[in-house]
């Protein structure tokens, strides 16, 4: 093999769905981008595990890997799991160069992909100024993936949206349904609820029913294998590539 293989690690979870989501993403990318060699890992839950691929293609003849987290923040999985299994693995597989990518988020792909979902939902462009948006991840204890957050959710007050809140799944709060009727408390007319997660599984389960609880008006889906993100996920492949300091060889 001449050129780097692309090599999409998820975080796994035991709900089918999001399997057969990371594959379906992974597949529009290989229909994205033909010719380059796309394959999949997971951290925990589903297979095939990480240094399992890393192994296989080893075997194969493959000399370089980028290793891209199917994450949307830095946070603990970004920052500690992903680069100390790729560093073991590097260890038993000295000939493999691995670098690791950057996680896909804050991006305005990933922005145009909640639009899409949105959209897709139900939500017109005249809606939005009667229309409060509820931003549901998953949820984190790191500083920089909330950061981030907060973030995203100021920039799409930007567009619109009479209001937007942000809410977690877990380690932080408001809860979707929290936050969904704080902006009802507030007179907001409408609420749309929009997880910001890209596979289905248990906290996107715990968003969708806080925000049927609340008396959403929407519930967009989550972000799935939308073709802004598998051309998000080819833009972090082709920046890793270029970055000498993604190496982890270095």
């Amino acid at each position: 093999m001449t050129h780097p293989t692309l090599l999409v690690i998820a975080h796994g979870s035991r709900d089918p769905r999001h399997a057969a989501t990371v594959h379906a993403l992974t597949e529009r990318v290989r229909a994205e981008r033909p010719g380059l060699r796309v394959d999949t890992a997971f951290l925990e839950f589903n297979a095939p595990s990480v240094p399992r691929v890393l192994e296989r293609l080893a075997a194969q003849g493959a000399d370089e890997v980028v290793a891209l987290p199917l994450l949307l923040t830095r946070a603990f999985h970004a920052k500690t799991d992903i680069p100390s299994v790729l560093r073991e693995a590097r260890a038993r597989l000295p000939r493999l160069r691995v670098r690791q990518a950057d996680v896909l988020g804050p991006s305005p792909l990933l922005n145009a992909t909640l639009e899409r979902r949105l959209r897709e939902a139900g939500v017109r462009p005249g809606d939005l100024p009667r229309t409060g948006l509820v931003l549901a991840s998953a949820g984190s204890s790191d500083p920089e993936a909330i950061a981030v957050i907060a973030e995203i959710a100021r920039e799409l007050r930007h567009t619109g949206w009479c209001a937007v809140r942000p809410a977690f799944a877990s380690a932080l709060l408001p809860r979707t349904e929290d936050a969904v009727r704080a902006l009802r408390a507030e007179g907001v007319e409408r609420v749309a609820v929009a997880p910001y997660v890209i596979a289905p599984g248990r906290l996107p389960d715990r968003i969708a029913a806080g925000a049927r609880a609340a008396g959403a008006d929407v519930l967009a889906d989550v972000l799935g294998p939308a073709p802004e993100l598998a051309r998000l996920l080819l833009d972090r492949f082709d920046e890793a590539r270029v970055t000498v300091g993604a190496s982890l060889s270095a």
